[in-house]
């Protein structure tokens, strides 16, 4: 099966889940041409674009998805017929110590898009340009739009009650992708993931710490009591399911994607001890403000109409880092 855009751009390419989702297409697909646009910000580095930098369908712009001049130019030149915004601040302990640069990337900057995507590839609301018939937005989300849930789990069609600046940020994005479909008819769809894990994530997140101090013998601070859950997902298994998403699913679409394998912060650290000779030592500290106690999304929404598995394990996952 062939890709769905043949000129595709991919926003924040050089950070974790977008530089390991342009692997995962150009391994796949021979068809199609990406296009990635990254502003390099701390979390954003060229070295994480090293294995397919060569690859003659793929081109790295450096620029902001707030900048419509430079998107309408990349637009224009390469035909663009798709977009997935993996560009986003994300680190919900930075989102409390300085909002701004949440509301410029995640709410400004999807907006940025979704405006230049409606004036490239649409005549009038719900009319497109015929060359542009299969053109699709894509939104990459998270379970922490939804906020905290003791029991069960949220599904697609759950009320949004976001609790940090962050995850607010993320909600707003997914409303404006929303309304671009409701109101314009620009075909969008969206993937509202769980935590996810794997190569190329930013020192910043819990797993790179829980690495880093096993490696210098450090100790892994702990917020709280360590019983906050959170699901984990390898990021190869949340790129097949976005590739899925883009490539099957009807215009509107909303899936969450996760693995079922919830554990709390305090668990996934004693599966490290475990097989790295009682590494990390811990420490609690004082809890994060606005901590949300657990996120939990059903799935079975991806399972039963696009047929998505995961396929990594996160303890198999630990054992075969070989710290």
């Amino acid at each position: 099966m062939n890709f769905r855009s043949k000129n595709l751009l991919v926003t924040g390419g050089a950070g974790f889940i977008g530089s390991n989702f342009i692997d995962f297409i150009l391994k796949k697909y021979k068809n199609v041409r990406i296009f990635n646009l990254d502003s390099l910000t701390y979390a954003g580095a060229l070295n994480k674009t090293e294995k397919f930098s060569s690859n003659s369908n793929y081109k790295f712009f450096k620029g902001d998805i707030c900048n419509q001049t430079l998107l309408n130019k990349i637009f224009k030149e390469f035909q663009i017929d798709g977009v997935i915004n993996f560009a986003a601040e994300t680190h919900v302990d930075n989102s409390i110590t300085n909002p701004m640069p949440f509301i410029k990337s995640n709410i400004n900057g999807v907006f940025s898009l979704l405006n230049v995507c409606y004036n490239n590839w649409m005549k009038s609301p719900f009319k497109y340009n015929e060359n542009f018939l299969q053109a699709r937005f894509h939104q990459i989300s998270t379970d922490e739009v939804y906020g905290s849930i003791s029991e069960g789990s949220f599904c697609e069609n759950s009320l949004y009650s976001p609790n940090s600046p962050y995850s607010a940020s993320k909600a707003s994005a997914d409303m404006i992708v929303r309304s671009f479909n409701k109101t314009y008819g620009l075909n969008v769809t969206t993937s509202i993931s769980s935590n996810n894990y794997g190569p190329n994530q930013h020192k910043e997140k819990l797993i790179p710490k829980i690495i880093n101090s096993i490696k210098n013998d450090d100790y892994i601070n702990i917020y709280g009591d360590g019983k906050n859950i959170r699901d984990w997902i390898h990021v190869y298994d949340n790129c097949n399911a976005i590739c899925s998403i883009f490539n099957e699913s009807e215009s509107g679409g909303k899936f969450n994607v996760a693995s079922g394998q919830e554990t709390t912060n305090l668990e996934l650290i004693l599966k490290f001890k475990k097989i790295y000779s009682d590494k990390p030592k811990i420490r609690f500290i004082s809890d994060r403000f606005g901590h949300d106690f657990r996120y939990s999304i059903d799935t079975s929404l991806i399972k039963n109409k696009l047929g998505f598995k995961t396929t990594f394990d996160i303890e198999n996952y630990i054992k075969e880092l070989n710290i």
